[in-house]
């Protein structure tokens, strides 16, 4: 059978002039307009389920680059599997202001509930990185938000706490993130101030979380609800849940991830002690919680936690001298921490190849911050900056866009030994765009030199000026 996209006609009033909206089921609409100026929009998915007689629930993805529908269109099997309303800002930017965001969001919001039946109760922020800080304080701003799902962030400021506005915080992060220690100990701030939260922990990297992750975080927001009385009770869906997550903690224990299986089966105790009997599950979670194997990998993540803490310190120490003193002779040490990091990633530990990973994730976001702040900050120190260029070819080799910067600002002051070192460095790696090498910024009176024309014979087989040396 084919399937038929169904049409639905919405009429919205804005400001008191009536728009008429054509929306489809199934379908990611990309361009929703914000108000009648038209100079906001956001992206729409509606579930193909969808129908004007009864309220939905709705998901709000929260990305800072403006990309809402691709984040959108990741997500629609959850939206299908969930019958979940899904919108996403197209406005949201990184180089806004948090009240400039919140004020876009505000607008948005206006508009969904002005067109869309929206159910009371479950209305949720979701988004990754500093998306998810953004959609962690909405529920602060706008209270018809009652639940929260951060993927790769821990909740930004705990001061901003308030009991009198309650609403569910949800965690989701890999193993491997560097906010991965960061998340883990504010689970415990949550549960010191009585707030509703859980942690989900998947072996992985900073990384927008998985179809079967959301699915799973929109579970336990649902069943939150029951819990509290404001959702329905359904039985069936109580117990179709709890059985889809002990198969999820029956695989994690086969596949000798104990200390994630322990981290689920807590979550699960939390989720479901208050909805249907869970004695089996406290019996495993108590034996799993004895059992040898496991007392060594969570003795071997504490460990690995406090040693990382120790190494991010000196990491910041060190950065933040080299910086201040242009330290350059101090390379030779970050390089010398890449191959501790690399001894960590190659442990036979699994908890120190996790921490190796996690290190390393964080050395690169901390580099990359203070690259920003340079090219934010008015003089550029240009010294300081071309510093950290280096920096960065050494933490992440394979990023050909920091050797081209060191390349071009060394040759505009002809400093052509450093420029020739990192083209060849480049190529190394396996640079191939001799087209761009020649047309790179500050470089025409390098790229004429035989010593320039030499690398790139040498790796790239022939170079633009081959005769530079007869004449």
């Amino acid at each position: 059978m084919k399937k038929i996209l169904i049409f639905l006609f919405l009429s919205a009033a804005f400001v008191g002039v009536a728009q008429e909206l054509t929306l489809k089921k199934g379908g990611v609409v990309n361009t929703v307009p914000v108000g009648t100026t038209g100079s906001e929009s956001f992206s729409l998915y509606l579930p193909t389920s969808f129908e004007g007689g009864k309220t939905w629930p709705i998901v709000y993805i929260f990305d800072l680059n403006g990309k809402g529908g691709q984040a959108i269109h990741m997500y629609r099997e959850v939206a299908e599997n969930q019958g979940v309303i899904l919108a996403a800002s197209n406005n949201l930017s990184d180089s806004l202001s948090t009240s400039e965001n919140i004020a876009i969001t505000g607008r948005m919001l206006n508009t969904v509930i002005k067109i869309l039946p929206i159910q009371k109760y479950r209305s949720y922020a979701f988004g990754f990185d500093n998306g998810a800080r953004l959609a962690s304080v909405l529920p602060i701003f706008v209270q018809e938000i009652k639940g929260v799902i951060s993927a790769g962030a821990a909740y930004p400021n705990l001061e901003l706490l308030d009991s009198k506005i309650p609403f569910h915080f949800i965690g989701i992060v890999g193993t491997e993130d560097y906010s991965y220690s960061e998340m883990m100990a504010g689970r415990k701030m949550f549960d010191k101030y009585k707030y509703s939260n859980n942690l989900l922990v998947f072996s992985g990297g900073h990384q927008w979380p998985s179809v079967d992750n959301l699915n799973t975080s929109l579970d336990i927001l649902r069943l939150s609800g029951m819990e509290k009385g404001v959702i329905e009770r359904s039985s069936t869906f109580i117990n179709d849940s709890y059985e889809r997550n002990i198969q999820k903690v029956q695989a994690l224990i086969a596949s000798n991830k104990l200390t994630q299986a322990e981290n689920l089966m807590g979550e699960l105790l939390d989720v479901y002690r208050n909805l249907r009997e869970v004695d089996q599950l406290k019996d495993q979670h108590r034996s799993l919680r004895k059992d040898k194997r496991y007392k060594t990998m969570k003795r071997n993540e504490k460990n690995a936690f406090l040693t990382e803490s120790f190494i991010k310190e000196d990491y910041v120490y060190y950065l933040e001298e080299d910086i201040v003193t242009y330290n350059y002779n101090n390379l030779g040490w970050w390089n010398y921490q890449m191959g501790e990091l690399a001894k960590y990633q190659k442990s036979k530990i699994l908890a120190e190849q996790e921490m190796g990973k996690r290190l390393l994730n964080y050395l690169n976001l901390l580099i990359e911050v203070n690259i920003q702040t340079q090219e934010e900050t008015k003089p550029i120190d240009q010294e300081a900056l071309s510093l950290l260029w280096m920096l960065k070819t050494i933490t992440d080799p394979d990023n050909y866009e920091y050797y081209l910067r060191i390349i071009s600002n060394s040759a505009k002051i002809e400093d052509y030994g450093t420029s020739l070192f990192y083209l060849e460095e480049l190529l190394k790696k396996g640079y191939t765009d001799k087209e761009a090498l020649y047309a790179l910024e500050n470089t025409a009176l390098l790229r004429i030199t035989p010593e320039f024309n030499e690398i790139v014979a040498k790796y790239l087989k022939e170079a633009r000026y081959d005769n530079i040396q007869e004449e």
